[in-house]
């Protein structure tokens, strides 16, 4: 009888885990298991490989301090998704960015879902934006179509213009040098900016103020045109001298 109990009971738990486990793969379920929860709080997009549009980076901000980087996914994009219920957790592989300023998971893939990113911080979970992945139907155009104004010395000024698809609503500009750190990272509505002015940033994730450039060395400066569900419908990739 003893044994038979005890049987019982290991079931009871194994079961008991399982469904615990299996509920936190949930994102809903995740978030309600935590004391606090910050939407919007991760700034994350993503854009599709530039040669193999099966492949999807989905590319988010990690602020000092994050842990417990995780990614979410819908089954198909014919759900609401706002509905965190509908999102599960499916490991990826990552990687840092501009060296380990930013970091990105790597999906293969080529049916298109909607996708979050979490992170947290401090005991607090910040969550991402739903971001529609739009591989397939409307695979990111990588380019390196940008002109450089450098009429002012040292404060070369950027420009550029939509790619095919013409939704973009933001655009994300980063700075690098010659070892591919970023020195500034920033985001317009206008499709302009100046470095480092910052009369047109509606959002700064330079977390120091970044060093003048020097005269002869060589930079780099790349762009993101971000549609309103996060998608990155144009990527622009440019070497330059400053002068």
């Amino acid at each position: 009888m003893r044994s038979r109990v005890l049987l019982i009971l290991t079931v009871f738990l194994m079961f008991a885990c399982s469904k615990s486990e299996e509920d936190l793969s949930n994102l809903n379920s995740y978030l309600i298991s935590k004391e606090q929860v910050k939407k919007e709080g991760v700034i994350a997009c993503a854009a599709s490989d530039r040669s193999d549009a099966s492949i999807s980076y989905i590319f988010y901000y990690p602020v000092p301090g994050s842990r417990n980087i995780q990614y979410f996914e819908t089954n198909s994009i014919s759900v609401d998704p706002n509905d965190f219920s509908q999102y599960e957790s499916v490991s990826l592989e990552k990687e840092g960015v501009f060296n380990d300023y930013l970091g990105r998971f790597i999906r293969n893939g080529s049916n298109e879902v909607w996708s979050v990113v979490t992170h947290e911080v401090n005991n607090i979970v910040h969550v991402s934006n739903p971001i529609r992945l739009k591989n397939t139907s409307k695979p990111t155009e990588w380019n390196n179509s940008v002109v450089i104004d450098q009429g002012v010395e040292l404060m070369p000024e950027f420009s550029w213009m939509d790619g095919v698809v013409r939704e973009n609503v933001i655009y994300f500009q980063v700075i690098t040098n010659q070892e591919g750190n970023l020195l500034s990272g920033t985001y317009t509505y206008e499709k302009m900016f100046q470095y480092y002015k910052l009369d047109n940033v509606v959002l700064n994730v330079t977390r120091e103020t970044p060093p003048a450039l020097q005269i002869g060395m060589n930079y780099g400066f790349t762009l993101m045109g971000v549609s309103e569900d996060n998608w990155v419908n144009l990527v622009i990739e440019k070497n330059f001298e400053a002068n």
